[in-house]
């Protein structure tokens, strides 16, 4: 299988946090959903791949090149989505493209002028005035006008209404029709990526807890909801995340077949979301 970006043994250290990455690599042709509480270490992984910031150890491949030795190679393929746009805040977009666009060698002025229009972007006011939906609009156009191979999104949907989410997705389901193209997609909205990911990284305290195809995520995780009665020193060691109530407990498991052997019809079983995933497995945590 041909990967776009292999990850082996990735550390990066502050005081009070570590990012351990033991291996992560995302095949060609395919959209990675980059999940994690905040604080998780998504933003830091982001950056060392785009090496913005430097790595203690460990090695970051795109497109089969080391990230730092080919670094102008592989941005010249890389299309950048931030949360909020980091461009030249007193320019138009006019100007920003003009400056931006002799660094690609594959700029494609006919796709850009496509996407800015597809987009609805305001040429005339400067780069500040723009809404923050336009922004993102903006920086997605860019990414779109150079033939990028691997279109990297760190919170692209954060804080946009729901109709601008849905077209986003609907243009990066298009794009990916391309397969030689591939998205590494960082979100904290995970219903976003239910609709499009292929696969899911979920990190946490700066380690990867689980990456794996998301059908395979989904069908793996289950949410029981039943009387306190029901748990003991047995049933407890299924769940994750218990929360006890007055009225009954909810809990998280991965033991589908188990719950369902201890449990009786008293209890209510609900396939997890990545939302329920995220949650219980950081509640467990605070539990410790």
């Amino acid at each position: 299988m041909e990967y776009i970006l292999e990850i082996d043994n990735l550390i990066k250290s502050w005081p009070g946090f570590t990012l351990d990455l033991k291996s992560l690599n995302l095949p060609k042709g395919y959209i990675l959903g980059f999940i994690g509480p905040n604080g998780a270490g998504k933003t830091t992984t982001i950056k060392l791949i785009m090496n913005l910031i430097n790595k203690d150890s460990g090695q970051i491949k795109v497109f089969g090149q080391d990230h730092i030795r080919f670094q102008k190679q592989i941005r010249d393929r890389i299309g950048f989505v931030y949360d909020e746009g980091y461009f030249y805040e007193h320019l138009d977009p006019v100007l920003i493209k003009q400056i931006i666009a002799p660094f690609y060698s594959l700029w494609d002025e006919k796709a850009f002028k496509y996407y800015i229009n597809k987009f609805q972007i305001p040429l005339k006011p400067k780069f500040k005035d723009l809404s923050r939906g336009e922004k993102t609009k903006f920086s997605l156009a860019l990414a779109l006008s150079h033939n990028a191979e691997f279109i990297i999104m760190d919170e692209p949907t954060a804080g946009l209404d729901p109709v601008f989410r849905h077209e986003l997705l609907d243009i990066l389901a298009n794009l990916m029709q391309d397969e030689t193209k591939s998205i590494l997609f960082s979100t904290h909205i995970t219903s976003d990526l239910q609709r499009i990911a292929d696969y899911i990284c979920f990190i946490h305290q700066g380690k990867i807890v689980f990456y794996q195809d998301i059908d395979t995520v989904l069908n793996n995780y289950i949410v029981v909801k039943g009387p306190n009665e029901l748990l003991n020193e047995e049933t407890r060691r299924l769940f994750s995340g218990i929360r006890e109530h007055s009225y009954g407990f909810e809990a998280m498991s991965r033991d589908i077949p188990e719950v369902r052997r201890l449990m009786d019809e008293r209890v209510v079983i609900d396939r997890a979301s990545l939302d329920d995933i995220m949650l219980y497995t950081v509640r467990e945590d605070k539990n410790v």
